[in-house]
């Protein structure tokens, strides 16, 4: 006989394991299914390994989607002070770092450790590496898989999108919403590094490794926060943040001396270094292999036989350097999945699907995407405790 349930949640990531505690909590009989053999799989290698949780200045502007508007009720009902609640009553200690982001002190397993006590506590019955096959409904959801068919009333889609797929992810979520006939928005790969053609990979692959403080524009949306240089292309979180809003053929602007006048600071090294290198002048600036790659392209050695044309030329190319990426490096590298289930097909209020009563959709499955620094998860924590709270 098959085993009948109040809610199905397939998905044990941070959004799942959220939601079956809360229903838990209110008294539905949960079960929690991932294919994974563990929960929390992202979550554990989230934040070098100690989780950037959430962040205090989480709020819908720092979140992209077809409708900017349908985040607000989730993140209203549950915020990233309620998820701190939480964390301080299981004893996890935790640290800011900039821009708000929150660490743990230990290590991410203490969150994952946290959502599985709460779960015990909400009664969850979680059945990991297990495989979901086919999913009906008549007058309820039945949902198969290799350890038998369950039955449910309700069904929350909690098992993410395409980033990461060595971690398991896959478009699971998005087939099942298109099997029940919700939409999709266009889906592709966010918070990820840009790659270049030859042409710009040759000044940048001799310089792997170089970090620097740097704002990134893209499309309207400016960053500053650091920037990585790598064999491949550009990266670190400036570059990350500026990815989410970058289509392709779309320029990125780098300012790579942030806070300075570089044109004016260098016709000043002039005038004081006469005979000095560029290098030297270009070293107050920038990172000193950096700054040796751009003096390299100056149409003289000494400051003192440099024009102030040539200076200033090369003072706005540091406040603005326009490059034109080729790519990103696609799934495997980014953090996120812009896109996913339409969020016109949902009800922001409880993140049930209009069109089929019993279907939730919840964390990184929908079209809801925050930036980088703890916003993706308090996404995952807001619309499960949603769902939660309604299936």
């Amino acid at each position: 006989m098959e085993k009948s349930y109040d809610i199905v949640v397939i998905g044990a990531g941070a959004a799942g394991m959220m939601c079956a505690a809360v229903a838990g909590r209110r008294g539905r009989r949960v079960l929690l299914l991932d294919h994974a053999d563990k929960p929390g799989k992202k979550i554990l290698i989230s934040g070098g390994g100690r989780c950037n949780f959430t962040n205090l200045h989480c709020a819908p502007e720092n979140f992209l989607g077809g409708n900017p508007h349908f985040c607000k009720s989730a993140l209203a009902r549950y915020t990233q002070y309620d998820f701190i609640e939480m964390v301080d009553r299981h004893g996890i200690a935790w640290h800011e770092k900039t821009l708000g982001q929150l660490f743990c002190d230990g290590s991410a397993r203490e969150i994952v450790a946290m959502l599985r006590a709460e779960c015990e506590a909400g009664g969850v019955e979680m059945r990991l590496g297990c495989t979901v096959g086919e999913i009906t409904r008549g007058e309820r959801f039945r949902i198969g898989t290799d350890a038998g068919a369950v039955t449910a009333d309700s069904l929350v889609l909690a098992t993410g999108s395409l980033s990461i797929p060595k971690m398991g992810a896959t478009g699971f979520a998005h087939r099942v919403a298109r099997r029940f006939g919700l939409d999709l928005t266009e889906i592709r790969p966010a918070l990820v590094p840009f790659t270049f053609d030859a042409e710009a990979l040759a000044m940048m692959q001799p310089l792997s490794g170089v970090s620097l403080d740097c704002e990134a524009r893209c499309n309207g949306a400016s960053f500053r926060e650091a920037m990585l240089l790598t064999h491949r292309g550009l990266s670190g979180p400036a570059i990350l943040q500026a990815s989410s809003y970058w289509r392709e053929g779309d320029a990125i602007t780098l300012d790579v001396a942030p806070g300075h006048d570089a044109a004016g600071a260098l016709v000043a090294a002039k005038r004081a270094r006469g005979r000095g290198e560029p290098k030297t002048a270009l070293g107050d600036i920038l990172p000193s292999r950096l700054a040796g790659a751009f003096a390299a392209d100056l149409p003289g050695k000494r400051m003192a036989d440099l024009p102030d044309r040539a200076l200033r030329g090369l003072g706005e190319k540091l406040n603005g350097w326009v490059l034109h990426p080729s790519g990103t490096e696609g799934y495997a590298k980014a953090e996120v999945t812009l896109g996913g289930i339409d969020t016109d097909c949902l009800d922001a209020r409880t993140m049930e699907a209009r069109a089929v009563p019993g279907l939730y959709a919840i964390g990184e499955a929908v079209d809801v995407t925050g930036w980088l620094g703890g916003y993706n998860f308090q996404w995952a924590w807001s619309s499960g405790w949603v769902a939660g709270m309604n299936a």
